[in-house]
């Protein structure tokens, strides 16, 4: 799908790029990528030294006179807004489920923004549980701000793992469309072939990564490929487990080694936390930096900016790359209607 004529992006929550790297490889313009943290601003201006990043609480911009237009040309059109807010429940103070009962959110802000730059479109990506959360009340409000500022809103679970990433990645994703605009909007189809971490995990750069204590390594060395705790022998899985073991429940990312022949479980911010055990197929070990950026479809080329445990903060929170490329893409297929 080729953009009919340049389509521009402004990013709220930029993150480390993985989303704003899927809408330039779709073929957007990002005007501007507004991000907090100073190390994945740094990742932003280390890989794409051309690109407005904006370094900046999102509440000071909200609060300023001129808004987002301090940072951006007042005459730009913004053809998409993207980003992915963190996920916060409302007091509903004022019951009317409207733009005021989520004040003191950062949902509070992306939506003071939507209503000043008036995008043509806009994408949110969040977690899987907004769907639930409070009961499905703070998804149900979100929606209603977003019809309220005059947009008709569809949302949809997909999974990366559908879009040529080799990860289960279950993402809520909301797509806007303007009530003015004339066109319509469908979800991403699935790719025939979904691939497993032998296919991406092959002559990876060599990166710095965690590894496990002695005590830790001795355990995990236990777990065959593809198996978790409940491989291990029964008393080491008591000791490892402590009082989960009785708790119940399947628990299947703790002491959890990954097989070559599936996807990975959803990166988290660390691949060694107890609960969230990533273990290398054939290694005793944690995933390494760059294994967790070739998961995520980040190319090599990408660099990232911070510590060791920085970088996998940065790529555990990203979108994956290929993922948010074929979400932009769907989005210039409805965008290109109107030309």
């Amino acid at each position: 799908m080729t953009p009919k004529r340049q389509f521009n992006a402004l990013e709220l929550f930029a993150g480390a790029g993985g989303l704003a790297l899927g809408l330039e490889e779709a073929g957007f313009q990002d005007v501007g990528l507004l991000e907090l943290d100073h190390n994945a601003c740094e990742t932003l201006r280390l890989n794409r030294p051309n690109w407005n990043v904006i370094e900046e609480d999102i509440t000071k911009i909200t609060s300023s006179k001129n808004g987002i237009f301090n940072y951006i040309p007042e005459n730009t059109t913004i053809d998409l807004l993207s980003g992915g807010y963190p996920c916060q429940s409302f007091s509903y103070a004022g019951k009317k489920m409207g733009l005021n009962d989520t004040r003191g959110t950062l949902f509070y802000h992306y939506a003071k923004i939507m209503k000043q730059v008036k995008p043509k479109m806009f994408l949110v990506e969040n977690v899987k549980g907004l769907t639930t959360n409070d009961n499905g009340r703070t998804l149900k409000t979100m929606i209603n701000v977003f019809e309220n500022l005059g947009y008709e809103v569809t949302y949809k679970v997909l999974n990366a793992w559908d879009y040529g990433v080799a990860e289960k990645r279950e993402r809520l994703v909301l797509i806007g469309i303007r009530n003015d605009l004339d066109i319509s909007y469908r979800y991403p189809k699935s790719y025939d072939y979904k691939p497993v971490l032998k296919d991406v995990l092959k002559k990876v750069p060599a990166s710095k990564g965690q590894k496990y204590s002695p005590a830790k390594a001795k355990i995990m060395k236990l777990v065959p490929q593809g198996g978790y705790w409940r491989d291990l022998p029964d008393e080491v899985a008591k000791e490892y487990m402590g009082k989960s073991y009785y708790s119940g429940g399947g628990r299947t990312g703790m002491a959890r080694r990954m097989s070559w022949d599936e996807p990975s479980l959803t990166l988290t911010t660390s691949p060694s936390q107890k609960q969230t055990e990533r273990c290398h197929p054939s290694e005793t070990r944690p995933f390494t930096t760059r294994e967790y950026a070739r998961i995520q479809s980040f190319p090599d080329s990408w660099k990232f900016s911070g510590g060791v445990g920085e970088v996998y903060k940065q790529i555990g929170n990203a979108v994956a790359v290929n993922f948010g490329k074929e979400i932009a893409l769907s989005v210039i297929a409805s965008l290109n209607q109107l030309y």
